[in-house]
């Protein structure tokens, strides 16, 4: 018999004995650092998930009509939603949609009638003071403190003409390209307003038959991100709409009070100016200062430049905390990176969706993140539909969710 002279091991040994021959059975080794094991699965995670955001905005720039359409239509109908809903309390909700966009055609033709009726009144006047202002800006150039000289603005003119006759061909090919730019315009527009119609008519019939099509135990996981996004979203759209239309009063008035030629036109693109984030507001005051400058002088003008300065401030710390409040949490950086990346990538577009995209998958991975299931699988998807009613009398409105509430579909 021969017997074994070998200590006996602790059980915390035979743990790190058996855990070793684990390791070696799964081909795995123990001369990879954890913390280097760690970084590794960390690695190929963020190269597939930029590869897929990737793969998401090749597909989108491949469609982008569709994409726009659709994101138009999305904002229609965060805007036109509380319309629906107001006129549906007396009415059939089809014919509540019909007529709340009647309301929204008197509202946006009727502005437009009022612009272009201030510019024909108005116009030979501001044509007579632009020119008065044009040569006072040019005998200050002659006379002032900057060393410039009159050859040198007749040389800087005759530059403009050279290069303007050298490009005319390609003038003249923008001028054409642009035309079939307004038709895929008009069917952008189209397509945004026929989605809008479904969307406020059976939006909430629309997601519960897509949440129907899922497993049951993912059911709350996209019902609560859903929710969630719609929430930020909606409450950005709504939000912005709301800003725009208080910056243009408020711009109209001040330059209307200065005496300003066109307030009218020039408030309309301050009101355009408030849905390009970042860059819209000043490039319209600037705009409003040079006509300012033009017909009433300078001092009109930086009376313009600090007042329409003092409206940005206004709306930066008082109108965007309280109406957008916690739906749009995002920092002013990442908002300014998100621009300019938007700006690089899709130009004026994507400058303009840039902060709503943002916002949406900052509350919806928040909500995934910090989501727990629902107690019962019946909580969540028959009662909540996102966009719109079905004419029963449900709201489609979410409840807050992530960073700006918790959603009104996941009740942990």
């Amino acid at each position: 018999m021969v017997t074994d002279d070998r200590p006996a091991l602790s059980p915390a040994a035979r743990r790190l004995v058996q855990g070793r021959r684990d390791a070696d059975r799964a081909g795995t080794t123990e001369n990879v650092p954890a913390w280097l094991r760690t970084a590794a699965g960390w690695s190929w995670r963020f190269v597939a998930l930029v590869v897929a955001v990737s793969l998401v905005v090749f597909a989108t720039a491949r469609v982008q009509l569709v994409f726009v359409a659709v994101f138009l239509a999305l904002v229609l109908t965060s805007v036109l939603k509380p319309v629906t809903d107001f006129y549906a309390r007396a009415m059939p909700r089809r014919l509540a949609v019909v007529l709340a966009f009647l309301s929204a055609i008197v509202v946006f033709g009727g502005l437009v009638t009022y612009v272009v009726a201030s510019v024909a009144g108005q116009w030979s006047r501001l044509a007579g003071e632009f020119n008065d202002g044009v040569e006072q800006i040019v005998g200050w150039l002659r006379n002032g403190p900057l060393p410039v000289s009159w050859a040198q603005i007749n040389q800087w003119v005759d530059t403009g003409r050279e290069w303007v006759t050298d490009h005319s061909d390609d003038l003249a090919s923008q001028a054409v390209a642009s035309a079939g730019s307004v038709a895929e315009g008009f069917a952008v527009v189209a397509l945004a307003i026929f989605c809008t119609v479904f969307f406020l008519v059976s939006g909430g019939q629309m997601w519960r038959w897509f949440l129907d099509q899922l497993p049951e135990t993912h059911r709350w996981r996209w019902s609560a991100a859903a929710s969630a996004g719609w929430y930020s979203f909606s409450g950005y759209a709504r939000g912005t709409v709301i800003i725009a239309i208080t910056d243009g009063i408020l711009a109209g008035a001040l330059l209307a009070i200065l005496g300003v030629p066109l307030a009218a036109p020039l408030a309309v693109l301050v009101f355009i100016g408030a849905f390009i984030p970042l860059v819209g507001a000043p490039a319209a005051m600037i705009i409003a200062a040079v006509v300012a400058l033009a017909a009433e002088g300078p001092v009109t003008a930086l009376v313009v430049t600090i007042g329409i300065a003092l409206i940005g401030q206004i709306e930066g710390h008082l109108l965007q905390p309280l109406i957008m409040g916690k739906q749009v949490a995002l920092h002013p950086v990442v908002i300014a990176l998100g621009v300019t990346a938007g700006t690089v990538v899709a130009g004026i577009l994507g400058a303009v969706v840039a902060v709503p995209l943002l916002a949406v998958a900052w509350t919806v991975y928040s909500t995934l993140r910090r989501g727990e299931p629902p107690v019962d699988a019946d909580d969540v998807g028959p009662d909540a539909p996102v966009l719109g009613d079905d004419g029963d009398g449900r709201d489609g409105q979410p409840g807050p969710a992530g960073p700006a509430g918790q959603g009104a579909a996941h009740k942990p």
